[in-house]
């Protein structure tokens, strides 16, 4: 899928994940978001900009577990992980991973063998 944003053109696949990830903005992201039926708060980048910068120094996707660990004792109106985690699972409701890859700019994410 060929997007114009900002006056760039963007390849995507048919998903909406970018062919190149230097390609990311965050107009990409709020078009994504859009599109998705979500609408971005503040909780939403922080996801967004964990997930880049877990990325860069790791070449790896978090897992929802790592997250939790992560971000979820930073966040002082959680009172427990899981807490958090059902909190991520508001803000993504279908696949959190899945989705914060696609508006962080990041590969798909494969399943586990």
């Amino acid at each position: 899928m060929t997007l114009n944003i900002a006056g760039k053109t963007i390849e995507t696949n048919y998903q909406g994940f970018l062919y190149n990830t230097e390609d990311w903005n965050e107009d990409y992201a709020r078009v994504i978001a859009e599109r998705d039926g979500l609408t971005l708060y503040n909780d939403h980048w922080e996801l967004i900009y964990y997930f880049r910068e877990y990325y860069k120094e790791t070449q790896m996707i978090p897992t929802m577990h790592r997250i939790v660990r992560d971000l979820g004792p930073k966040n002082a109106r959680f009172h427990n992980q899981k807490a958090y985690e059902r909190h991520i699972y508001s803000l993504f409701p279908c696949d959190p991973v899945h989705e914060v890859c696609k508006l962080a700019g990041l590969p798909m994410p494969q399943p586990d063998d």
